[in-house]
């Protein structure tokens, strides 16, 4: 089953699975005190968001045999040392976008049982706090949310271009990465208890699956706001 993948980043990327013949509408929504300017590959160009201002995404259906990627990429952050907390898996890098830190929120539609299944992931740290939801059809773990209002300290050693970073892309350790030898017997580590604190739903290093993975029925739409 081809399966289509669109990803959206705005400090926070949101990457999106859709097997064939699904769509769906992303409704993105600016609520920072600040404006956030975002880029989009390879279709929807550029886009400033000002605060208060939205932006809707139409994913499409997808023909069998294409696949597509959609990337959105931030341009703007806050000042140094001062970093406002994200959430919702390192995917902007490879592609050529912005490197990390990104906080990104994944979305697989129509997968096992008619669900969609979406996650916001810390792995490659953060620089704006997203929340995510379902606009439409009822579903109890419909919502995820960011960590505390605000902005949060982040650990010296992981701090970059205002951002901060996970403990993976900075370290480069298996234990962080969970690879090599740490493949098999990946668990938290300091900095992984970090992000989670900050962000109990969101992936905080690659094998945090029992509590970080959220599911919806196939067809929901979704809103994405920024500083919920």
């Amino acid at each position: 089953m081809a399966r289509s993948v669109m990803t959206i980043s705005f400090g926070v990327s949101i990457a999106f699975f859709a097997t064939a013949g699904e769509a769906a509408i992303f409704t993105v929504v600016n609520q920072c005190p600040y404006t956030v300017w975002v880029a989009s590959v390879p279709v929807g160009g550029g886009r400033q968001l000002n605060r208060g201002e939205s932006w809707t995404i139409r994913r499409s259906a997808c023909p069998p045999e294409r696949r597509r990627r959609h990337d959105v990429v931030p341009v703007r952050r806050q000042r140094p040392g001062l970093v406002p907390h994200g959430r919702l898996r390192r995917r902007a890098a490879v592609h050529g976008l912005r490197p990390v830190p990104n906080t990104l929120a994944e979305f697989a539609l129509n997968q096992f049982n008619n669900l969609d299944f979406f996650d916001v992931s810390l792995i490659d740290g953060f620089n704006l706090r997203p929340g995510s939801r379902r606009a439409r059809v009822p579903q109890p773990r419909g919502a995820v949310r960011g960590g505390r209002h605000g902005a949060v300290r982040c650990p010296p050693e992981l701090r970059q271009d205002g951002a901060c970073n996970n403990a993976c892309p900075v370290f480069k350790r298996d234990e962080y990465c969970c690879v090599g030898s740490a493949a098999n017997r990946c668990g938290s580590t300091n900095y992984s208890r970090f992000f989670k604190g900050l962000c109990p739903d969101a992936y905080s290093y690659p094998k945090d699956d029992a509590t970080s993975t959220f599911t919806c029925p196939a067809g929901t739409n979704y809103r994405v706001v920024f500083c919920p």
